[in-house]
C-alpha cells in the first residue's frame, strides 16, 4: 500500500487522529526523500490493558504509510519512575510486554516483520550513552527536568533523583534509536519540547514529535494498571469484559470524557473504518456508522442508547481480545505472567523499600485523598441552550471568583430552566476544561443520580445560608488544600467519585463520611442510595 501513496498521502495517514504534531515541515521534507523512521516507547511497569490498543492502532497507520517503526521496551525508565518496576523483575516484565504487545499487534493485523523491537538497557548502559547522560545533566536545569516529567513521572512529596533523570533519558533515546520522530501521548509534550531544546546543545538533530490525544479510560477510574479488579485487562474473560463494561460511565447524551465513545473513535474506527451499533428491531435495528461524527451526534441526541453502545463495543472488543487470550493459554506464557507480576499477598514486605525511599508520599492514600478535589458552592446566574446540541445547556455559575464560569451540562433534561435560575449548586472547579460540542466547559455541576429507566437526577443542595465560593469538604479533611488543577492522567476525581454516595437520609457521603461546608451537610431532595456525578 505504501508504495502507492504520495508523500502528502503518507503525511495525512501518519498524522490522522493526532492531537498535535511538532515539526510538521521536517516530516514532510523527510517523506519527500525517504520513508520516515519513528519510535514509540513504553515503560514496562504495570500490565498493559485495553487502552494500549490506542497507540497500537496508530502504529498500524505508520506501517501503512511505509514508516520504519521501532518499539522500545523502556525497562530502565520503569525502574527510574519511582521504582514502579523492581530491578529484579525488569527482565521478566520486558519479556511479558514483548509477548503481549506482539499479540495485540497480531490481533489487529499488523505484520510483525516490519517492526523493530528494542530493550532500553541494551544500549542505555553503554559507555557512550552514559557519558551523554552526564553531558546532558551538566546543561539541563533541575526546573526543566521536573517540569518535563510532571505529567509522566509519578509525583510524590519527596521525589527521587531518578525521576529527574527520566525525561533526559527519553530525549537521548531519539538519537540512539536513530529516528526522525517520536510518537506518544500528549501528556509527554513537555518531555518532547525538552528534547527539542537540549539535543541540539549536544550536537544532535532536533526530532519531530507526534502526539495522540489523552483518551479517557473505557471505564474511567477502572482503567488503571494498579487496580486489578476494576480495569479491563487484555486477558479478561468475556464475562469479565461484560461485567466491567456494564459499570462503565456512559451517561445518556453525555459525550464528555465518555471512555466508551472514545474507544470507538480512537481504536475501532481507525482499524475497521466503520462501527455497527447492534440493537433490537423495535428500536430501529442495527445501524452501521462510517464516520465517528455521525455516531457522536446520534449519541448526544440520545438516538443511540448507552446500553446498545456498550453491547456493541463488547462484541468488537472481545473479537480483538480473543487471539490474545488464546496465545496466553500456553503454560509458558501463563508462567511468565505469574512470575512477572507475582501476587502481592504472597510476597511479604514487597514495596516497603520503595515507599520509604519516596518519603511515604504519593501512595494510594494520598492519591485518593478527597481534599485534592476543589468542590465549591456556586450560584447559577443564567441558563441558555447550547447552540450546537439540543440536549446540552450552558450555565453561567458564580463560584466566588471575579468572573463566573461557563458549565456545559444536560441537567435541564431533569430540572426545568426556571428552577435552575439563581439556584445554589455544587461545582467541581479544578478539572481540566473540556470542550463539549465546541463550547469549553470550565467546571462540572455535581448531582445525585440513580440509573434506571428513566434515569433520575437531582442537583446537590448546600446548607441554608451558603454563599458562592464556600468550600465543600469531607468530614475529617477540613484543612488540606485542594490541587490547583487535577492531572487527567491520574484520574483523581474518578477515584474519589467512586466512593461518593447518597445515604438513606439523603446526605452526600464519601466512604460514610459526610460532605459538608462550614454551615452543615450537603444533601439532595429524594434520591436515597444514589450516586454523585
Amino acid at each position: 500500500m505504501a508504495d502507492q501513496l504520495s508523500p502528502d498521502e503518507k503525511f495525512q495517514l501518519i498524522t490522522r487522529n493526532l492531537q498535535e504534531v511538532l515539526g510538521e515541515e521536517k516530516l514532510k521534507q523527510v517523506l519527500q526523500e525517504r520513508e520516515l523512521k519513528v519510535y514509540w516507547g513504553t515503560a514496562t511497569t504495570g500490565k498493559p490493558h485495553i487502552a494500549y490498543f490506542v497507540p497500537m492502532s496508530k502504529i498500524a497507520d505508520f506501517l501503512k504509510a511505509g514508516c520504519e517503526v521501532t518499539i522500545l521496551f523502556a525497562d530502565l525508565h520503569a525502574f527510574l519512575d519511582n521504582m514502579k518496576a523492581p530491578w529484579e523483575l525488569l527482565e521478566l516484565r520486558v519479556k511479558y510486554y514483548e509477548q503481549v504487545i506482539k499479540a495485540m499487534l497480531e490481533s489487529i493485523g499488523v505484520p510483525l516483520d516490519k517492526l523493530k523491537f528494542v530493550k532500553g538497557t541494551d544500549y542505555q548502559l553503554s559507555r557512550e550513552y552514559t557519558l551523554d547522560v552526564y553531558r546532558l545533566s551538566s546543561m539541563m536545569t533541575e526546573h526543566d527536568a521536573k517540569k518535563a516529567g510532571a505529567e509522566v513521572v509519578k509525583q510524590v512529596e519527596h521525589p527521587l533523583l531518578s525521576g529527574l533523570l527520566y525525561p533526559g533519558l527519553q530525549a537521548l533515546d531519539e538519537e540512539y534509536l536513530k529516528v526522525d520522530a517520536q510518537f506518544g501521548g500528549v501528556d509527554q509534550r513537555k518531555i518532547f519540547t525538552l528534547a527539542e531544546k537540549y539535543l541540539p546543545s549536544l550536537g544532535y538533530a532536533k526530532r519531530s514529535h507526534l502526539m495522540n490525544p489523552m483518551v479517557p479510560g473505557l471505564t474511567g477510574v477502572k482503567m488503571s494498571s494498579s487496580e486489578e479488579e476494576s480495569k479491563i485487562d487484555l486477558l479478561d474473560s468475556p464475562g469479565d469484559v461484560k461485567k466491567k463494561l456494564k459499570k462503565a460511565f456512559c451517561e445518556p447524551g453525555n459525550i464528555l470524557n465518555n471512555g466508551v465513545l472514545s474507544f470507538v473513535k480512537s481504536v475501532l474506527f481507525p482499524l475497521r473504518g466503520e462501527f455497527c451499533v447492534k440493537r433490537d428491531a423495535k428500536w430501529g435495528g442495527d445501524k452501521i456508522y462510517t464516520a465517528f461524527e455521525e455516531l457522536e451526534k446520534d449519541f448526544a441526541e440520545e438516538s443511540v442508547h448507552p446500553g446498545d453502545l456498550k453491547a456493541s463495543v463488547e462484541v468488537t472488543l472481545n473479537q480483538l481480545l480473543e487471539p490474545i487470550r488464546k496465545k496466553f493459554e500456553s503454560p509458558e506464557l501463563r508462567k511468565l505472567s505469574n512470575n512477572a507480576y507475582p501476587d502481592p499477598s504472597k510476597t511479604k514486605g514487597a514495596g516497603k523499600g520503595a515507599k520509604a525511599a519516596a518519603g511515604g508520599g504519593g501512595g494510594d492514600d494520598d492519591e485518593l485523598a478527597p481534599s485534592r478535589v476543589d468542590i465549591r458552592v456556586g450560584r447559577i446566574i443564567s441558563v441558555e441552550k447550547h447552540p450546537d446540541a439540543d440536549s446540552l445547556y450552558l450555565e453561567k455559575i458564580d463560584v466566588g471568583e471575579p468572573e463566573p464560569r461557563t458549565v456545559v451540562s444536560g441537567l435541564v433534561a431533569f430540572v426545568s430552566q426556571e428552577d435552575l435560575q439563581d439556584r445554589l449548586v455544587l461545582v467541581l472547579c479544578n478539572l481540566k476544561p473540556q470542550k463539549m460540542r465546541g463550547i469549553e466547559s470550565q467546571a462540572m455541576l455535581l448531582c445525585a443520580s440513580i440509573e434506571g429507566e428513566p434515569r433520575r437526577v437531582e442537583p446537590l443542595d448546600p446548607p441554608e445560608g451558603s454563599s458562592p465560593g464556600d468550600r465543600v469538604f469531607v468530614e475529617g479533611h477540613e484543612t488540606a488544600k485542594p490541587d490547583d488543577r487535577l492531572n487527567p492522567k491520574k484520574k483523581v476525581w474518578e477515584k474519589v467519585q467512586a466512593d461518593l454516595k447518597i445515604s438513606d437520609e439523603c446526605v452526600a457521603q464519601w466512604k460514610d463520611k459526610q460532605l459538608m461546608t462550614k454551615l452543615g451537610q450537603i444533601t439532595c431532595k429524594t434520591l436515597k442510595g444514589g450516586n454523585v456525578s
